[in-house]
């Protein structure tokens, strides 16, 4: 009775966590995952800290002096700014934590789509990001100076402006198109791309040998050329799908992997290291 009471009560907690919160990351590391449109979540943001993801994506569009987080222009909501919801908090966590977010010296990765104006949002971003440099990754004349959180611009990403600066406080998010484009990692640091646009496989059954393959060769030309790799629109509408696409990923070593249910992937790193 006692070991069955110990198993029931063990599937309870697991459950618990599962449903009202991440598990406890006993050693501390950092996951790959990327918390897609994360201010979506019920705690921007820390949702995706909780569960010690590398990676978190916001929208943004420009509204006077500052940009708004929000999915659709409809969507603004008072109060909800970039500063607000993700760059002030950041700073506080990187100032609680010993310097960093997680307090471990790595670097977090925050996705910043542009949704219209690209070029003007783009100055506007840089204009903010200037008040947080003390903590954000500098890219200046071509070489990366490392800090705290590297800010990557996706969405309309104005290229050649941001290839012309001398120094910036964001990277350019590269398609997979650009693999062979020569561009320094330091410029485009990430390449990202809809899983659609070069896989038939939607997460039933086995991947397809030739697309397996395929993958495994993006992934390591990527990881050669200095890149990290993310996809997006990957198939996810149910559990089976999900855990099939995350299993190739990890297998081959894709450098982030995307989710919206942060706590189904948390567990699936965890347990399947």
């Amino acid at each position: 009775m006692i070991f069955k009471g110990l198993k029931y009560l063990a599937g309870f907690l697991f459950f618990a966590v599962i449903i009202f919160g991440c598990r406890q990351n006993e050693n501390g590391q950092i996951i790959q995952g990327h918390s897609h449109n994360d201010y979506e979540h019920v705690r921007p943001l820390f949702d995706a800290l909780d569960c010690y993801f590398k990676s978190i994506e916001a929208d943004v569009f420009p509204v006077g002096d500052s940009l708004f987080v929000a999915h659709n222009s409809e969507d603004i909501k008072p109060g909800y700014t970039l500063r607000k919801l993700y760059l002030d908090p950041l700073k506080q966590e990187i100032e609680k934590n010993n310097g960093s977010v997680y307090g471990d010296g790595e670097e977090v990765v925050l996705f910043i789509d542009i949704k219209v104006d690209g070029l003007k949002t783009y100055r506007l971003l840089h204009k903010i990001l200037e008040n947080y440099k003390s903590v954000l990754t500098e890219f200046n004349e071509g070489e990366k100076i490392q800090r705290n959180i590297m800010v990557i611009v996706s969405g309309e990403r104005p290229f050649e402006f941001m290839k012309e600066q001398k120094i910036r406080y964001a990277g350019y998010d590269g398609r997979l198109s650009d693999l062979d484009s020569g561009i320094s990692s330091s410029l485009m640091p990430v390449v990202s791309n809809a899983w659609g646009e070069y896989f038939k496989w939607d997460g039933t059954g086995q991947i397809p040998d030739a697309e397996k393959k395929k993958l495994h060769e993006l992934a390591q030309k990527t990881k050669e050329r200095g890149y990290l790799l993310r996809f997006w629109g990957t198939p996810n509408r149910t559990e089976a799908q999900r855990n099939a696409v995350w299993t190739e990923f990890k297998n081959a070593q894709v450098g982030l992997i995307g989710a919206d249910n942060l706590k189904e992937l948390q567990h699936f790193l965890m347990t399947n290291d």
